[in-house]
């Protein structure tokens, strides 16, 4: 069941951009979507944490660095994201997003953390022409700001997970993730408050959405990774994962119509199989690899 369930997670995961353009179909403005996901995501698990009398009780530093993970990271990062869509198709988005295992793998070279393997290089180089490949076959038809918060989102969950790699083996997953949540609903309710507020006027339709977000894409996403990697190994479970923009793909192209070009294609191609070469053996450590979500670390996968 390990493999099922992490796949499941994908597949959650992967919905959430379909579910997004359908809110923004709705009415919903990205600023009200990331905060009412959050908000909803933070009040289920901390109802899943008081049903299983897990206790919240965390030496100062690593609640700080939680909350901060949450307030700073993974809210910044959701931002760029759902912006990014409203500008550009979600398998797109879904590819550039997924460059973030290579980028983590940079990041762990350059803190130390980590040699530069031939291997690993390979990966890195085949995975930046895959890259732009996906930009580049989109032509004029990809707009630069949609482009450069796309890029800046791949970024962001990149420092995230990093810092949460400092974390992450001394806080039980399941408050780690309610804490990140809670953190992401606190600094953008915050950020709402100054500047006027968010618009929550639309209708039954992109409640739902919101709802789908909230609880498929996020909640019931966390909770089938973590029980599938209780069942499963770390590597598995992080090549399982890359199933994600393939559902994102296949759902967007059923549901809008939206195809890749066969340069985008190959370039896909190309991102996907070095993110699973980079997990053939343990990449940044096996704490990265157990995804604190995004879309969290996991994803780390949380969406990601």
């Amino acid at each position: 069941m390990g493999p099922v369930l992490c796949l499941v997670s994908a597949a959650c995961f992967g919905a959430m951009a379909i579910f997004g353009k359908f809110a923004y179909d709705a009415g919903v403005s990205p600023a009200a979507l990331v905060l009412v996901r959050f908000a909803l995501a933070a009040a289920l698990l901390g109802v899943v944490l008081a049903a299983r009398r897990i206790s919240v009780r965390l030496p100062g530093r690593a609640m700080a660095i939680a909350i901060g993970l949450g307030a700073f990271g993974y809210a910044t990062q959701a931002s760029l994201f759902f912006s990014a869509l409203q500008r550009m198709d979600a398998s797109v988005l879904s590819l550039i997003l997924y460059t973030y295992p290579i980028l983590v793998t940079v990041g762990a070279v350059l803190l130390g953390r980590e040699r530069l393997t031939r291997r690993r290089l390979a990966a890195l180089l085949a995975a930046s022409a895959g890259t732009l490949l996906v930009l580049a076959g989109a032509g004029g038809a990809l707009r630069p700001a949609g482009a450069l918060m796309a890029v800046g989102a791949a970024v962001t969950y990149t420092v995230y997970i990093l810092v949460a790699d400092t974390v992450v083996d001394r806080v039980p997953p399941l408050v780690l993730s309610t804490l990140v949540m809670a953190g992401a609903a606190g600094s953008l309710g915050g950020r709402a408050l100054v500047t006027g507020g968010v618009g929550l006027g639309f209708g039954a339709a992109g409640w739902l959405w919101l709802a789908c977000i909230a609880v498929v894409s996020t909640v019931v996403a966390m909770l089938a990774f973590f029980a599938g990697l209780r069942r499963t190994s770390a590597s598995t479970a992080a090549i399982l994962s890359t199933f994600e923009p393939v559902v994102t793909t296949g759902l967007a192209a059923l549901a809008f119509g939206e195809s890749l070009t066969p340069v985008q294609l190959a370039g896909g191609l190309l991102v996907l199989s070095s993110a699973v070469v980079l997990r053939l053996r343990p990449p940044v450590s096996q704490k990265v690899d157990r995804k604190v979500d995004p879309e969290m670390a996991l994803s780390i996968d949380g969406r990601r």
